[in-house]
């Protein structure tokens, strides 16, 4: 598959979609969870009845030192899983002075290392953040506004998937294809699915699978990836979505479409459109089901552990058919 022509995104069109996009004070001047609004009672209920098989996906990667992170990008590293105290200590007679044999764990690992939410607080537009909120107001304590554990019992609703690579009849799109508006809605219509108000849209590029095929990670964490193209920042907010998922490290085509901004497609959509992302999903097992049964729609639930002024979250999602 030929790569999509380069388009080159400049500060003035970022600038732009950033003012026409925009949707800060929508819900009130104090909001904190910006586009998880779009999810109702209603919505929620109707997504229960999307449960016909009782079919169970997680959506996670095991979360262990074989994961993506190889120093590509910032300071994010695979898990690092200790064990405090286990069954070796407990039949050596460690553990007498507590009268109970246990096993004991912890985990030190960056929070967007594996499976993860971007909390609206991750991502700066200047120097502001979702709903106008100050940057400063994530200091060296977290984020004192949208923290990710103002979303923790949001992340509930309709989920669809949109395959593009079955929809492009590849096992996966080359890293550098940008998918664009035009490419998801007819990627719906071939799959028979609407995109509704308040769903948490998942996108399959086949990049997560290749690179687990291969045995090898390569430039998965911040490098070259399939992804969203600038243009789809408008798409997204006239579908009027809950969340944007995808089977990559970013969501957005790397390299990216600007060479005056890093990312700019992250610019507008978390800090102004104000949608919460989730990134490194494992869709394999999910969209060969969709594939058989023609269904592509599904109940979704995927809570952030809610740590405190986190600007991200480990998760593991689930889908239900």
């Amino acid at each position: 598959m030929a790569k999509t022509a380069e388009a080159k995104v400049t500060l003035e069109d970022i600038n732009s979609a950033a003012k026409r996009l925009s949707n800060w004070g929508r819900w009130g001047p104090e909001d904190e969870i910006g586009t998880l609004n779009n999810v109702s009672p209603k919505e929620i209920v109707e997504a229960a009845r999307l449960i016909r098989k009782g079919k169970v996906f997680s959506l996670a990667l095991n979360f262990d030192n074989q994961g993506p992170q190889n120093g590509l990008w910032g300071n994010r590293f695979n898990p690092i899983h200790t064990m405090l105290t286990s069954g070796v200590d407990a039949v050596a007679g460690r553990q007498e002075s507590i009268g109970l044999r246990y096993a004991d764990d912890m985990v030190t690992m960056p929070l967007q290392c594996g499976t993860q939410w971007d909390a609206l607080g991750h991502i700066f537009f200047g120097e502001k953040m979702w709903n106008g909120y100050d940057a400063r107001l994530v200091d060296s304590g977290g984020a004192h506004k949208n923290g990710i554990e103002k979303t923790k019992d949001k992340m509930v609703g309709r989920g669809v998937l949109l395959d593009i690579a079955r929809f492009k009849g590849v096992p996966s799109l080359e890293d550098g294809y940008g998918i664009g508006t035009d490419e998801l809605e007819k990627c719906a219509t071939a799959q028979r699915v609407e995109i509704r108000r308040g769903d948490f849209v998942i996108i399959r590029t086949g990049q997560m699978e290749r690179c687990l095929d291969s045995g090898e990670w390569g430039g998965y964490a911040g490098g070259d990836a399939p992804g969203l193209r600038f243009e789809t920042a408008d798409w997204i907010r006239r579908s009027d979505l809950a969340a944007i998922c995808a089977d990559t490290w970013g969501c957005e085509v790397r390299p990216n479409e600007s060479t005056v901004a890093s990312q700019p497609w992250h610019w507008i959509v978390i800090p102004m459109i104000g949608i919460s992302m989730g990134e490194i999903f494992y869709v394999k097992d999910l969209a060969l089901d969709c594939a058989q049964d023609g269904v592509y729609e599904f109940f979704f639930c995927a809570p952030p552990l809610p740590i405190t002024r986190a600007v991200g979250s480990p998760t593991n999602p689930i889908a239900i058919k």
